[in-house]
């Protein structure tokens, strides 16, 4: 009886004591970085950092400093170390010194900022610049009124759980985002669509897009994107000859090759300077979603950048392409028959 009384009395006096609330000390990386240390760490240089908190952070400044609050520029850096390396939250939180809770609410905040960049450094080119975009494209294969190179690539995520999952796996077996990208010859993405499942066909995503319906409108007249024999060949759209029977098509699908390679570099190179996007995103479909289009966003950022070194890539960044569907036809290939007949048949 004694023992048991003494038992309780024991167990109550260990649930009296309180939990000590310890605040840990961060480290100053501005400080511990030289400018290579930082940027090979964070992807961009400080200034350009600093250009960044001008453009949103006082969206993230906390309301007041008591009790060490995470400043913008350290809740930024916490977000690019993430997307820089991919990693699990907690890693990210031991690197700053902050709970692994903290770093997941501070990536969501500050990649909603990011995504919502969206309309000022991701848009098709405009009057003033169509004409160098045009010929930026001419000069790699000698291939006239090139809008953009159009293709989509896959963003590994886990199972989203739920009725609908088996709809986020892709052909490959594994489940992802199915995204659609179009870039300019300088590797500037210029239009993304982040919000399909990993099932759904290239080419659906492109006839949904209002891209597509601007395209069809007669928006970008006189000019055409360039997609691979997972699109229908259209006015707007061209594809490489499938089984090429003359020298004049051998060296149509050579040129639209040389040409539209450019978005694959640049998904090669948007996945190795976001790793996360290679690795695999392990976040709720909303969140990785922004993740997407933020990384585009800070793509087009770091194109800009002065000290910005595009990472070796490999030419063919998507080993395995879109295959065309069965049902897809070439809808209209006058626009394809001329340009070999005027530009390759000399050739």
């Amino acid at each position: 009886m004694s023992d048991s009384s003494i038992t309780l009395t024991s167990s109550d006096s260990e649930e009296e004591i309180p939990r000590i609330r310890f605040i840990r000390d961060r480290n100053d990386v501005f400080q511990t970085f030289d400018e290579q240390e930082f940027k090979d760490r964070f992807r961009f240089s400080k200034l350009t950092i600093m250009e960044l908190l001008n453009l949103f952070g006082n969206q993230i400044e906390p309301a007041t400093f008591r009790n060490k609050s995470i400043s913008s520029k350290d809740q930024l850096l916490i977000t690019l170390r993430f997307l820089a390396t991919g990693s699990f939250q907690q890693v990210i939180g031991d690197h700053i010194n902050i709970h692994k809770s903290t770093v997941s609410r501070i990536v969501r905040r500050v990649i909603k900022c990011i995504a919502s960049l969206k309309p000022r450094y991701i848009k098709m080119p405009d009057n003033d610049t169509l004409t160098s975009t045009k010929q930026r494209f001419f000069a790699i294969g000698g291939l006239p009124r090139v809008l953009g190179a159009i293709d989509c690539t896959h963003i590994k995520i886990q199972s989203p759980g739920g009725h609908n999952a088996e709809l986020f796996r892709n052909r490959k077996g594994y489940f992802s985002i199915n995204v659609q990208i179009v870039c300019d010859a300088r590797l500037n993405i210029m239009n993304i669509i982040a919000r399909w499942p990993g099932s759904t066909h290239d080419s659906t995503i492109f006839n949904d897009s209002p891209l597509c319906a601007d395209l069809e409108n007669g928006q970008y007249a006189n000019s055409f994107l360039l997609g691979d024999s997972g699109y229908p060949c259209r006015t707007y759209l061209l594809t490489p000859f499938l089984r090429p029977s003359t020298p004049a098509e051998v060296a149509y699908n050579f040129a639209h090759c040389a040409t539209r390679n450019v978005v694959e570099r640049c998904f090669g190179i948007l996945k190795r300077r976001f790793p996360c996007l290679s690795l695999g995103l392990r976040n709720l479909i909303p969140t990785t979603l922004n993740i997407i289009v933020a990384c585009a966003v800070l793509h087009n950022i770091g194109l800009n950048d002065d000290m910005f070194e595009f990472p070796d890539v490999d030419d063919n960044a998507e080993d395995i392409h879109e295959q065309p569907e069965n049902r897809l036809r070439n809808e209209n290939t006058v626009v394809r028959d001329q340009i070999v007949l005027t530009v390759f048949n000399n050739n």
